[in-house]
């Protein structure tokens, strides 16, 4: 995916973070992006604290196309894929991830909150252990502020945030 496609599908899934959110889900949205960089396969908002957008798509995904296509494809979402997700999406054969903002502006947003304990543990070191390569893209600065927005101000809505957070 060249650059404007990149900033193009985080924007639609920062629109499916949106929904999920008025769902009263958690604000997180991922997309299925084609080898051709621009058609969208499928979209994924947070369904609850275990079955994230990213790793939700990415074994929908697996049921329904071949790890040769999944190999080709990217999977756009707005946050960096906590370590649930990118073991998901590792094992699934998606070949590259592009994510808005890094998991420490997620952790400077919930802090130790209940509902979102995250983990400190990026998305490369996960797939560094692992015996293929995903390809990374992300922070992507022109848009993090766009993927933070969303979740201001929804944990503290969410309750209050468990002590040290």
């Amino acid at each position: 995916m060249n650059r404007e496609q990149v900033l193009r599908a985080l924007r639609r899934a920062n629109e499916v973070a949106r929904r999920a959110m008025a769902m009263g889900r958690h604000p997180f949205g991922a997309l299925l992006v084609a080898p051709d960089g621009e058609t969208v396969l499928t979209e994924q908002g947070n369904i609850d604290t275990v079955q994230h957008a990213e790793a939700t798509l990415a074994r929908n995904a697996s049921l329904t196309y071949p790890a040769e296509y999944l190999a080709q494809c990217t999977l756009v979402t707005t946050f960096e894929p906590c370590a649930m997700c990118a073991g998901t999406i590792y094992w699934a054969n998606i070949g590259r991830v592009a994510y808005g903002a890094e998991e420490s502006a997620l952790l400077a947003l919930t802090g130790a909150h209940p509902e979102n304990p995250t983990l400190s543990l990026g998305c490369r070191e996960v797939f560094a252990r692992g015996q293929k390569k995903i390809e990374v893209i992300g922070p992507v600065p022109e848009v993090a502020d766009e993927m933070i927005a969303t979740h201001r101000g929804f944990w503290e809505s969410r309750g209050p945030r468990a002590a040290g957070g």
